[in-house]
């Protein structure tokens, strides 16, 4: 019984460690993806603020393109015709704080100012540049000190005329780059070498603090791009993570829970046991029956042993008693007549000889073993004597007997297998009529140690005698015990004493080499 509990310990354990895994690794992977979604969702979040805010700009640039295309026609229009002209522009365009003509390379006209003479060139070389169409500069006339856009729009390539438009950007970043916290805590305009920060009037270049991340977006229609610093994506993921545990934490008890449930059957042993049929983990060994008083071997007692490659060797105590619980025990039964039919050949060919096979109440039933002798066992023609050793585990229905009555008429013997240890009842000795008792162990163990068991011993030695029934003695051990066992009229000694179960395969090397001792 403890050995029973300890597999089935080992088998719950196991079971239990394969849900805990699962448990842990569905928290590992719930935290892990939802720190990967919530990462990606703050990156992508700021990639989206740099995008809406490049059309935005974008959207803010346009008009002024068209307004500047427009006002190419007046240049090299004299100052005073066109000023009127220039100053309505500006009501219309909001974002600009004065218009610029230039021609001939030469500031002629100012909506703010009026006529002038600059010359462009000096002023403003880096307009000069092929394609350099804006440029980031502070205001030294108007607002003087405050950040302003340089919008250049020229009427040829020479860049020598054309119309400048001079914008308000301060306003346009403080109304479309305001950061997103937490994701965006700094926004920058990047017109060349040039950055204006929101919330910094100055001019100058932005850089990242240590535990800043930069992204980067530009504008396909101008040369402008939009800079964005905040915290690491993976820092406010993780910052997420405490607050998805208890999701998480739930979804992997029940995962573990579902994982226990799902290997109730697979992770048991009565799952193993059925497993092994398949798979042919169960091997049949046999143990040599000695004639007490002329020392030879008179049959052997089929054994079923079973090496699972998962839990190594599992002892029968074990896995018997659990079979017969979950209805196995029969296809084992099978299994073993099934390999005594096969080495038949290799077993002496006499009906003196004893084949033991043992049986469980429960395959009684409804004739199973009977049909199952008329399919494996009658059809190979055996010459030994078959003996069926009934265990006592279970009682035997009444509705059974007729079984026991039909085995009798086909000449197979019945035996009570480790009679005086489990449901023992004489009623047995009546309506079973067996042929034979095997004495239990346990008591064979208490001869000349427990007086008490060695007193049973030696009434079921009586009342077997006196009913006219045979006595096989299992686990003798030592000489003592089997010339006490042969004093008293014992008609067979099982037992270490005499060679330990081997498989079956090995039993007629063992038969030759004991010729001397066990002749065939």
């Amino acid at each position: 019984m403890q050995m029973s509990q300890e597999v089935l310990g080992q088998f719950r354990r196991k079971r239990l460690l394969i849900a805990a895994v699962v448990a842990a690794l569905v928290l590992i992977l719930t935290l892990t993806f939802r720190f990967v979604e919530e990462k990606n969702r703050i990156e992508q979040q700021s990639h989206s603020f740099a995008n809406n805010a490049i059309q935005r700009f974008d959207r803010m640039f346009s008009p002024l393109d068209v307004a500047a295309d427009n006002a190419l026609a007046w240049v090299g229009t004299d100052c005073g015709l066109i000023r009127f002209k220039l100053i309505e522009k500006l009501a219309v365009l909001q974002t600009v704080r004065s218009i610029l003509l230039v021609d001939n390379d030469r500031i002629y006209c100012s909506s703010i100012f009026g006529p002038s003479d600059l010359a462009f060139s000096n002023n403003y070389p880096e307009l000069l540049v092929k394609n350099q169409r804006m440029q980031l500069a502070v205001d030294e006339h108007l607002l003087k000190g405050s950040p302003i856009l340089l919008l250049w729009t020229p009427r040829n390539e020479d860049n020598r005329a054309g119309v400048l438009q001079v914008i308000n950007i301060e306003l346009m970043t403080s109304y479309l780059l305001e950061p997103t916290l937490p994701w965006v805590e700094r926004a920058i305009l990047n017109v060349g070498s040039q950055s204006l920060e929101y919330g910094n009037p100055l001019i100058e270049p932005a850089t990242p603090a240590e535990d800043q991340v930069t992204i980067v977006e530009s504008s396909l229609r101008y040369p402008y791009s939009i800079t964005l610093f905040g915290p690491s994506p993976s820092r406010l993921a993780l910052m997420t993570v405490p607050s998805q545990l208890p999701l998480a934490l739930l979804l992997s008890l029940l995962m573990g829970y579902i994982v226990w449930l799902a290997t109730a059957n697979r992770m048991s042993l009565s799952w193993q046991i059925s497993y092994g049929i398949t798979a042919r983990e169960f091997m049949v060994y046999c143990q040599p029956l000695i004639n007490a008083h002329n020392g030879q071997c008179d049959g052997i007692e089929m054994l079923l042993r079973w090496h699972n490659p998962r839990q190594g060797w599992i002892p029968p105590d074990v896995f018997i008693p659990l079979a017969e619980r979950q209805n196995l025990i029969a296809p084992l039964t099978r299994f073993v007549i099934s390999e005594t039919v096969r080495h038949l050949p290799d077993l002496p060919m006499r009906s003196s000889f004893h084949i033991a096979i043992n049986v469980a109440a429960s395959h009684f039933r409804e004739r199973a073993i009977i049909d199952d002798l008329q399919r494996l066992w009658w059809p190979a023609n055996p010459q030994p004597q078959l003996v069926v050793e009934l265990t006592e585990r279970d009682s035997l229905p009444v509705v059974d007997q007729r079984v026991v009555s039909h085995l009798h008429k086909v000449g197979v013997k019945l035996a009570i297998d480790d009679f005086g240890t489990g449901h023992s009842s004489l009623s047995y000795l009546k309506t079973l009529s067996p042929d034979v008792l095997k004495i239990d162990k346990v008591f064979t163990a208490a001869i000349g140690t427990d007086a008490i068991n060695a007193t049973v011993t030696d009434m079921v030695i009586s009342l077997a005698q006196q009913l006219n029934i045979g006595l096989v003695a299992e686990g003798v051990e030592t000489a003592e015990q089997a010339e006490y066992l042969r004093e008293r009229g014992v008609d067979a000694l099982q037992g270490y004493y005499y060679a330990r179960p081997m498989p079956l395969g090995d039993f007629p090397a063992w038969l030759a080499n004991h010729k001397a001792f066990c002749p065939a």
